[in-house]
Parts: structure tokens; C-alpha cells; sequence
């Protein structure tokens, strides 16, 4: 298959390309570099370096002529959107038009979409499926959820099978400590310097957190599952990719200090305004349409990911 990723330079995309050369597959990528690092990029893929908005994407897009499209390009970092909201809506909601319109007009077949679990907002009962209220609380959840119903949009009555991927906190190797789910990779920092880790509030809100190679696991196994991805979601279809366990941030901190054998008591600060006190996301439509779940467990994930830093420094 001839997949094409934005923001294949990134953490997800580079473990994703990768994941994807290996199979087989012959791959591209765009991504501006803005997060994402050259050092990430795989020998064997087509690569273009360009901001999903330039005009002239759906001529690149074109030239690589893909089967699929893997869109993760995108603005992650919760504060940068609150401070510059404007800015995450062109990349979060444009870009996904933009990518979108580009994937239909070169006769792509199937195009996959990362939204967040930062779509939901304060749940009111776990864990969360995908039909459960929307309400986010900051400007990049109120981004992502547009771009799903964007991605519906601008797909409706074309050939294209898309759907979107709702994320929960993802982690792991060439994660660097930016966007969500970046408290993993925080955490290691820290210890990797002698330092102890900083936990905002009491430390016993919980998160989703799920291993990169699980998320990779999914989208691959999207990208070659032989029924359609569209489901009956009223904005567009959509897939929760998360492990449905919630584990404290205080747990990660003891599972890290473990794997490092860094045994740094965390300190405490002010709970930060905003900040969700629980979410876990229900992975059981998943589990039935694509029979797809999570693997990795998480004393084992951060164990990987504590490797990966020690063996990769820079």
C-alpha cells in the first residue's frame, strides 16, 4: 500500500512510518518540522517539507498518489492554544480541510485523522464512549472536535472511507515532553537529570495512558481492515484508541522512578486551572469493528520508553 503520513517526522508519525516501512509498505511524508525532527525521518520514505496549508499541497499530495492518507499533523500543545487560538484552529480545522480536499482529489481510498480525548472535556461517567457529550474546555479540544466534523465535510459524497482517532494520553519513544501526554516524557527528563518530578495538584487525577506501538497498532490495523471504517456518529465517524484503564500520575512517577532505579520523591505544586480530574476512554467499538485492543501494559510501556531515553539522549 502507498501511504502517505503528515507529520511523519513527528512522535507518533515517525514511529508509525517506520512501523509501516518495515511491513512493507511504501511511504510518505509531509511535515513542516515544526515539532518534528529530521533525525526521525526513515532513509526509505518520499518526503516533502511543507505546512499543510500551502496552497499547493494537493499537488504534492497528487504526486505521491497514495492509497491512504495518515493525517497527524497538527498543533498539540494545550497552552499555545490558549494563547493563540486562532493559530490552533488554522492547523487543527483548516489543515484537516485542506488534507482532506487534497486525499479526495488524488482518488485516495481511505484516510485516518487524529483527533484527542481533549473532544469530550469533563466526562460524566467513565469510561467514555464515543457518543458520549462533547465539551471541551480549551481552545485545542474545541479544534479537534471542528476537525472531525470537518473531515466529515469535506469527505461527504466522495469515495473516501475516513474516520477520526481519538486519542488518550499516548506515550513513549521520541516523545519530547511537548503536547499531550507529555508528562511521560517529563517525568523521565527529570529523573535522566537527577531531578525529582513536579506533579501538579495531589497527583491522584487519572489519565488514559496508552503505548505508542499500541496506537501504531491500530492505525495499521485501520489502514488494512477489509470493511468500512464509517460508523452511525453524528460528526463523522470515530474511534477511540486508548487502553479503557485509568492510571494515576502519581503511579507513572513510581513506575519511572522503578524503571530508572532513580528513586526521586516527587514534589508538588498548585494544581494547574483546567486541568481534567479523570479521563479513560472505552476502546470497545474498536475491540468489535476492527478487533483491536491495546497490548501494552504500563509499568512495561514506561520500562520501553525509559530505554529508548537512556539509549537516545539527545
Amino acid at each position: 500500500m502507498r501511504v502517505l503520513v503528515t507529520g511523519g517526522a513527528g512522535f507518533i508519525g515517525s514511529n508509525l512510518v517506520h512501523a509501516l516501512v518495515v511491513g512493507g509498505h511504501e511511504v510518505g511524508v509531509i511535515d513542516d518540522f515544526s515539532t518534528g525532527k529530521m533525525a526521525n525521518v526513515h532513509p526509505a520514505v518520499w518526503l516533502r517539507h511543507m505546512d499543510i496549508l500551502d496552497p499547493t499541497l494537493p499537488d504534492v499530495v497528487a504526486e505521491f498518489a497514495p492509497e491512504a492518507v495518515v493525517h497527524l499533523a497538527a498543533q498539540t500543545d494545550v497552552t499555545r492554544s490558549i494563547a493563540d487560538p486562532s493559530r490552533d484552529r488554522a492547523v487543527n480545522v483548516e489543515g484537516t480541510t485542506a488534507v482532506a480536499r487534497a486525499a479526495a482529489a488524488a482518488g485516495v481510498g481511505r484516510m485516518l485523522s487524529a483527533s484527542s480525548a481533549a473532544v469530550y472535556g469533563n466526562p460524566e461517567s467513565l469510561p467514555i464512549a464515543e457518543d458520549a457529550l462533547k465539551n471541551p474546555i480549551n481552545p485545542y479540544g474545541s479544534s479537534k472536535l471542528e476537525a472531525e466534523a470537518a473531515l466529515a465535510e469535506a469527505l461527504a459524497g466522495t469515495t473516501v472511507d475516513f474516520a477520526s482517532m481519538r486519542f488518550s494520553n499516548v506515550y513513549g519513544p521520541r516523545q519530547d515532553g511537548h503536547g499531550e501526554g507529555g508528562v511521560v516524557a517529563i517525568f523521565a527528563a527529570r529523573l535522566a537529570a537527577g531531578e525529582r518530578p513536579v506533579i501538579y495538584g495531589d497527583g491522584r487525577q487519572t489519565r488514559d495512558f496508552i503505548y505508542v506501538g499500541d496506537v501504531v497498532g491500530f492505525i495499521v490495523c485501520a489502514l488494512e481492515a477489509d470493511s468500512p471504517l464509517a460508523g452511525p456518529m453524528p460528526d463523522g465517524p470515530a474511534y477511540n484508541v486508548s487502553t479503557g484503564h485509568a492510571a494515576s500520575v502519581q503511579q507513572v512517577a513510581a513506575y519511572l522512578s522503578a524503571a530508572s532505579m532513580v528513586l526521586k520523591q516527587p514534589e508538588f505544586a498548585e494544581a494547574r486551572n483546567g486541568d481534567i480530574a479523570d479521563s479513560v476512554l472505552d476502546p470497545g467499538k474498536a475491540a468489535s469493528a476492527l478487533g483491536w485492543s491495546a497490548g501494552q501494559s504500563l509499568d512495561r510501556g514506561l520500562a520501553f520508553t525509559w530505554r529508548w531515553m537512556c539509549a537516545n539522549p539527545s
